[in-house]
């Protein structure tokens, strides 16, 4: 069997050489450039503060949009995947349970709130 037909081939990516000098890199030996994602544009709205309240409507937005409540913002459909939108109920349960005691009045309510609202949604699009 040749070198060819074992089906691997080692290069060596080390930037050093030998000597501990840098290598001087070949046209080859350069990392392909990767094609960018969506890049911003200027009407792009400002992002929301990270907070606590802003994570369980970041939460919430998700089970709404596994409810179906929400279109998909690039083709516009509604879907529905209750067993994705339970997962996100529950992590903002679990958040709620987590941070019980440290939570302004205002976090409390809006928690409370989020969830009544979430599991009787839930309850809804199961029957």
């Amino acid at each position: 069997m040749s070198e060819e037909e074992k089906g691997f081939v080692v290069k060596d990516s080390r930037s050093l050489d030998e000597d501990g000098n840098p290598k001087d890199k070949t046209p080859e030996e350069e990392p392909e450039k990767k094609p960018e994602g969506k890049k911003k544009t200027a009407g792009t709205p400002p992002l929301p503060e990270a907070d606590f309240t802003s994570l369980i409507f970041s939460l919430s937005s998700t089970a709404l949009f596994h409810l179906g409540d929400i279109a998909d913002p690039e083709t516009g459909e509604k879907t529905v995947d209750l067993s994705l939108a339970k997962h996100a109920i529950d992590t903002i349960s679990m958040l709620q349970e987590k941070t019980s005691g440290n939570l302004t009045g205002e976090e409390k309510k809006f928690t409370e709130s989020v969830l009544a609202d979430l599991r009787w949604r839930f309850v809804k699009a199961g029957k």
